[in-house]
C-alpha cells in the first residue's frame, strides 16, 4: 500500500482553510463557477458530509470507492436544480446536519449495507446538500458555471476523504488504522450534532 500521509494532508489542509461554519450565501454579482466552487467548501456542514461520503467510499472499497461519491454528486445535482427551480424540500438545514451525524455514524460503525442501499442513503443526503447549493446561488449567477464549480468542489472534497482514509492505512496497519478511521468517523458524527443544535436553535 502506498503513502499518502503529505499529499492528502496538504490537500485537507487546502479545503478546510477557507470554511467558516454556515458560510452559505455569497450575494456577489455575476457569480459563477469560482462562487459555486467555494460554496461547498464556505461552510462544516458541507464539507464533514461530503469529506464523510469519501471515508465511507475508501472504508468500504470496491465498487464502493467510485459508486459512494458518484451517488453523491449525481443527487446533489438534481437537488440543486430544484433549488434553482425554487421548488421547496422539507427542513433541508436540518437535513444537512443530519447527513453529517450519519454519514460520521456510517464510518463510525464500519458500515456494510449493500452498495445499493448505501447509494441510496448518501443519494437522499445529497438532495438536500444540492438544494442548499442551488436555492443560495446568488441572482445574477451563471447557473451552469455555478453548478460546475459545487459539483467539483464537492467530488474533490470526496476525494480529500478518500485520501485521509489511505493514509491512515499507510500510517497504521491493520486495526490500528481501522480503529482511526472509525474515530475520525464519530468526530464528524459529533461535530453534526453540533451543527444539528445549530439549524434547530434558527428554526426557534
Amino acid at each position: 500500500m502506498k503513502r499518502f500521509p503529505l499529499a492528502s494532508a496538504v490537500l485537507l489542509a487546502g479545503l478546510v482553510l477557507p470554511a467558516v461554519a454556515d458560510a452559505h450565501t455569497f450575494g456577489a454579482h455575476d457569480a459563477g463557477f469560482v462562487h459555486g466552487f467555494l460554496h461547498p467548501v464556505g461552510g462544516w456542514d458541507h464539507l464533514l458530509a461530503m469529506v464523510a461520503v469519501g471515508l465511507w467510499a475508501a472504508q468500504r472499497g470496491g465498487a464502493a470507492l467510485w459508486a459512494l461519491p458518484a451517488a453523491f454528486v449525481t443527487a446533489m445535482i438534481g437537488g440543486g436544480l430544484l433549488g434553482m427551480a425554487g421548488i421547496a424540500l422539507p427542513a433541508v438545514e436540518l437535513g444537512i446536519a443530519g447527513s453529517v451525524i450519519a454519514l460520521g455514524a456510517l464510518v463510525a460503525a464500519q458500515s456494510r449495507l449493500s452498495l445499493s442501499l448505501s447509494m441510496a442513503v448518501v443519494a437522499l443526503f445529497a438532495l438536500f446538500h444540492g438544494h442548499a447549493h442551488g436555492a443560495e446561488m446568488p441572482e445574477a449567477a451563471q447557473p451552469l458555471l455555478y453548478g460546475l464549480g459545487f459539483a467539483l468542489a464537492t467530488a474533490l472534497l470526496h476525494g480529500a476523504g478518500v485520501a485521509a482514509a489511505l493514509s491512515l492505512r499507510g500510517i497504521a496497519r491493520g486495526t490500528g488504522a481501522a480503529l482511526a478511521l472509525r474515530g475520525l468517523g464519530a468526530a464528524i458524527g459529533l461535530a453534526g450534532v453540533g451543527l444539528g443544535g445549530v439549524a434547530l436553535a434558527a428554526l426557534a
